[in-house]
């Protein structure tokens, strides 16, 4: 079985709470006293091996991350299959609203937009297998545990992908500081795919040209452009606000 480290105090026990499956943890010596006193007793009442190590494996492992004082082994991360997310919406009585990230590299950026699809409600995120960050640790920990409850969807070909979404009824919205629409105009109570482009690139030519709708965010300083899990979160948060402002009808 593949396995993979999580490190972090909360990281780990999101992975508890949500029932991955875990090796084994390791605590720093001496840290058991602590605030990790319950984090071990949780750990034991599961079954899960605790074990105390020199801090310095623990540095080692986490790789310049910030450990906590305790990691876990845990099974490697499973992708989700898009029926997944189809299936999660259907479940919620909600329209589909899944996230299509554009190349985004940042193991850091990744993890911040599934903490905020997880706050917001998206059913998914679907990343390209090639030129983008993939689920690991370092996503894990930057989601603060969120990439245990957002399925996550990889596939060969985005733009294709996004195709498939338009033949079942999604309609592919993606942001661009030259749309002509501001992104409070567009309608987010339809079942839908939110596009967020790579952290400098933007959006591919092809997914803007695949998309129903482009939407700017509107800038009066003089940066240019917002980081790309900045922009997901504003976008993202009008989703939930049309949506539950409907609802309040």
């Amino acid at each position: 079985m593949n396995t993979e480290w999580i490190v972090g105090r909360r990281s780990v026990l999101e992975a508890m709470k949500a029932g991955r499956e875990l090796e084994k943890l390791l605590v720093a010596e001496g840290a058991a006293k602590g605030g990790l006193a319950d984090l071990i007793r949780q750990a034991r009442q599961k079954g899960i091996p605790v074990q105390q190590v020199p801090r310095s494996r623990l540095d080692r492992l986490a790789e310049g991350a910030n450990h906590q004082g305790v990691a876990a082994e845990a099974a490697a991360y499973k992708y989700a299959r898009l029926e997944d997310l189809f299936r999660r919406a259907e479940e919620r009585e909600e329209a589909p609203f899944f996230i299509l990230l554009d190349g985004i590299e940042d193991p850091h950026n990744l993890g911040s937009i599934l903490r905020t699809a997880d706050a917001a409600g998206a059913h998914g995120v679907i990343i390209p297998k090639r030129r983008a960050a993939g689920l690991t640790p370092a996503v894990g920990k930057a989601s603060a545990g969120a990439v245990e409850y957002v399925p996550v969807v990889r596939v060969t070909n985005l733009h294709r992908t996004a195709e498939e979404l338009k033949e079942s009824g999604l309609w592919i919205i993606g942001s661009a500081p030259e749309a002509a629409s501001d992104f409070t105009e567009a309608d987010y109570t339809l079942p839908l795919a939110l596009v967020i482009g790579s952290e400098g690139r933007g959006m591919s030519r092809l997914m803007k040209e695949t998309c129903d709708l482009l939407v700017r965010l509107p800038m009066a300083g003089r940066v240019a452009s917002l980081n790309a899990s900045v922009a997901a979160a504003l976008l993202m948060y009008e989703v939930l606000r049309r949506r539950r402002s409907q609802g309040d009808r």
